[in-house]
């Protein structure tokens, strides 16, 4: 990314450009991210084409001011990081699901990020409902954030022959949300992963709808018709009854544009 697209992007999210590459600066950066742009999956229902490219992804964020799943979301704020003088390291995650199993390889992207003043930290704006600010990604205890409490723990999981796998478990007030591999990664690696979410009946993604934002205070997301505000902890739903009503919500609420409503597309 040149100075221009840099700008570009820090203009999209409501952010200055730091100074230095600080732990601060990334705190900044992160809820800025989290607070402007949106986790959603429009395009897996729209037809659109997803492609991992920083050039691709900074695009759509920037330009055509979307949002995106993980591999779009953390594949460009990579690409803003490393234009800003971070560390940044692409790493592979699986996520847990509701039965405690873990799914593809590739299943997540996500962030190691290392700042000029020491910190080294887990940075990831591309997993949905989850923390609002970067984790320490040497702590093992607790970690209080706006999104929940937090834990880094070390996987029991692994080869006894050869000792512990190094995977780090991602959990979110007890819950374990991803098994994180420390191995750097390029974001030609989840081209794979992508495929499947956009394509596979087994995928979440391509099962439903989804449009989510933090607010200054809670959460909003619209999936499908179905409009959910959370304001300090508690549920507000609206059911909209029309095109025109979606339509108005994505750009009011998320500054999305759409010619025309998503609607789940079939797979298999």
């Amino acid at each position: 990314m040149d100075t221009e697209q840099t700008d570009a992007y820090l203009r999209r999210i409501g952010a200055v450009r730091p100074a230095a590459p600080t732990t601060q600066a990334l705190r900044d950066l992160h809820l800025a991210h989290l607070r402007a742009i949106p986790f959603e999956n429009l395009s897996v229902h729209l037809g659109e084409e997803i492609e991992l490219t920083a050039g691709a992804l900074v695009a759509k964020v920037v330009d055509a001011r979307r949002g995106g799943f993980c591999y779009e979301l953390n594949g460009a704020f990579a690409a803003l990081l490393t234009a800003l003088g971070f560390d940044v390291t692409l790493l592979q995650a699986r996520v847990y699901d509701d039965t405690g199993r873990l799914g593809i390889p590739y299943d997540h992207l996500a962030l190691r990020v290392g700042t000029r003043d020491g910190g080294d930290w887990l940075a990831d704006v591309g997993f949905g409902a989850h923390s609002h600010l970067p984790l320490a990604f040497g702590e093992r205890g607790e970690q209080n954030d706006p999104g929940g409490t937090f834990r880094l723990a070390e996987s029991a999981e692994g080869d006894p022959a050869s000792g512990p796998s190094g995977d780090l478990e991602v959990l979110k007030d007890g819950k374990r949300q991803y098994l994180l591999e420390p191995r750097p990664r390029a974001l030609a690696d989840f081209t794979v992963g992508a495929w499947y979410h956009r394509t596979s009946p087994a995928s979440h993604f391509a099962r439903s709808l989804v449009c989510s934002i933090v607010t200054d205070d809670g959460r909003l997301t619209l999936s499908g018709r179905t409009l959910t505000a959370t304001v300090d902890g508690e549920r507000q739903v609206t059911e909209l009854s029309s095109e025109a009503e979606v339509l108005d919500a994505y750009e009011r609420h998320f500054g999305i544009r759409l010619e025309r409503e998503p609607s789940v597309r079939k797979t298999g």
